[in-house]
């Protein structure tokens, strides 16, 4: 075993350790505070509202229109549309930014999937379905450089052009579009050497029986093979794990609309988090330097005794 292989595994390991913590902290986040935010996808009103307007909703059967959710969450996913309608300048290089990276994972996974299948004798390498593996991972991979280099350009000049943009931008950001651009260009450069991705399946291959490689790896196949598993260890720890996160932002808070009906988990957890002590520091909330709980806040009113205007 060589030592790309072994700092491959060590890349491996570290990324799914640490975006397991993540996904593990993400889904035992205290408890948000209800949104009611309207429409809500799961509701199925096309007008808006909410269940809870509905005479005697307490007595009725819950409904959720799960296919509802879906239906929202794919396109905004796939094709980033709250940005497109929000903001289309930044779309513009936004979406073949992300893009070029759900093309490059799913390359990698025909990658992958065609080197597991011969590996284990499943189809033989000369094969029709190998070549359709094959030709699958060239579909999915070759679309997915050009367009995430475009995308990390684009994004690289509209971050230092746009004043909308530079005073939120950090220095991180453009290390982190830079990295991927790298390993957009690389992954092109592969691909031009080696149309097949026969050397990149070979490692792959390697990497499944812990053995050494069948054919020699090019100085382009090192490089791009070591930013990618530098960004593979390092993704975890960046808020580009906004892709996961994205999914209890809507599922957990924004249309979390369950009703408290005598949960003694729901009501065990809420008076722990009234007893939290308030750390705002704003006037309308008088938190008198966290000397005050959420539950202290909640049935006071700090205006109470002051002249309002």
């Amino acid at each position: 075993m060589g030592f790309l292989q072994i700092l491959t595994y060590l890349s491996g390991l570290v990324f799914v350790i640490a975006f397991g913590a993540k996904l593990l902290k993400y889904a035992t986040m205290p408890m948000h505070v209800r949104w009611e935010l309207y429409p809500i996808p799961h509701e199925g009103k096309e007008w808006g509202g909410s269940f809870y307007e509905e005479i005697d909703h307490w007595k009725k059967v819950r409904h959720k229109d799960h296919m509802a959710q879906y239906r929202f969450m794919v396109p905004e996913i796939l094709f980033i549309r709250a940005l497109h309608e929000d903001n289309r300048p930044l779309w513009y290089w936004s979406f073949p930014f992300h893009m070029g990276l759900y093309l490059c994972i799913g390359g990698l996974i025909f990658l992958g999937f065609g080197a597991f299948v011969q590996i284990f004798g499943m189809v033989p390498e000369n094969s029709a379905l190998a070549s359709l593996f094959q030709s699958l991972t060239t579909v999915f991979a070759v679309p997915g450089y050009i367009l995430g280099t475009i995308g990390a350009l684009g994004l690289i000049v509209k971050r230092t052009t746009d004043s909308n943009l530079t005073d939120v931008t950090a220095g991180i950001d453009f290390m982190n579009l830079i990295w991927l651009g790298l390993l957009f260009v690389t992954g092109f450069i592969v691909w031009l050497q080696d149309p097949g991705f026969n050397v990149s399946r070979a490692y792959f291959q390697s990497l499944l029986t812990y053995g050494p490689m069948k054919e020699p790896m090019s100085a382009i196949h090192v490089v791009n093979l070591l930013i990618f598993i530098g960004f593979w260890a390092y993704f975890p720890f960046t808020p580009m794990t906004h892709m996961v996160s994205k999914y209890f932002m809507w599922d957990k808070v924004k249309w979390d609309d369950d009703p408290n009906r005598g949960d003694a988990g729901m009501d065990s957890k809420i008076k722990k988090y009234l007893a939290y002590p308030v750390t705002w520091a704003a006037v309308h909330i008088d938190s008198q330097g966290g000397k005050k709980t959420w539950a202290d806040i909640a049935t006071t009113n700090p205006w109470e005794n002051k002249d309002q205007k």
